[in-house]
C-alpha cells in the first residue's frame, strides 16, 4: 500500500514518464521506502488495471515512444483512502541492522567500537543526504523531517553505546 500511495502521490503533483519517475525514486534521499524500477513499473501496470492511472504515449524526435502517466479520478479516490489509512495506522517497522546489536558483547570491545563508529559514519552520510534537500521540499514533506529526526536519534544512541563500551 505505501508504495502505491507514494506513486499516486507523485502523480498527483504532475504527470510523469517512467524515466522521470526512476530518476526521482533513485535519487531522493527523503524517501522512507525503497522502490525499484521494476517494482514501480509493475505497480503502475497494476494500478492501470485498477483504473487508478492512465497513460498516453509521447515521442520526442527519434527516441522511442514513452508512456506519460497521470492519476485518474479513481486513483485520486484510492490515494485519499490509502492516505487516511497510512496516517491513522502504525506499522511496526523492521530493523534488520539491529539484530547484530544483540550480539555486540561477543566481540572484543575495541572491535565493536570501531564497527559502531563505521556504522555511525554511514548514518551521518544519510543525514547529510537529507540536508541537501532544499528547504521548500523539506517543509512540504514532513516525512523528510521524520527521517532526519530518526537519523539524529540513531547517531545519539550510537554515541552512547560507543561511550559505554569505551568506559567498560
Amino acid at each position: 500500500m505505501e508504495k502505491q500511495l507514494l506513486l499516486l502521490g507523485v502523480l498527483r503533483d504532475h504527470e510523469v514518464h517512467g524515466y522521470q519517475l526512476n530518476e526521482m525514486l533513485g535519487s531522493s534521499a527523503g524517501l522512507p521506502i525503497r522502490l525499484s524500477k521494476a517494482n514501480a513499473y509493475k505497480l503502475l501496470k497494476k494500478m492501470e488495471v485498477e483504473g487508478w492511472v492512465s497513460y498516453r504515449e509521447e515521442q520526442e524526435g527519434n527516441r522511442p515512444p514513452r508512456r506519460v502517466y497521470t492519476i485518474t479520478d479513481e486513483g485520486e479516490a484510492a490515494f485519499q483512502r490509502m492516505l487516511r489509512n497510512s496516517l491513522a495506522s502504525y506499522l511496526v517497522p523492521e530493523f534488520p541492522g539491529a539484530v547484530g546489536l544483540n550480539f555486540l558483547e561477543l566481540l572484543p570491545a575495541e572491535e565493536a567500537m570501531e564497527l559502531l563508529r563505521e556504522r555511525r559514519d554511514n548514518v551521518v552520510l544519510k543525514l547529510n543526504e537529507l540536508d541537501t534537500i532544499d528547504r521548500e521540499t523539506r517543509e512540504k514533506h514532513p516525512g523528510i523531517a521524520y527521517l532526519w529526526r530518526f537519523f539524529q536519534c540513531e547517531i545519539g544512541w550510537l554515541d552512547e553505546i560507543i561511550t559505554r563500551l569505551n568506559d567498560a
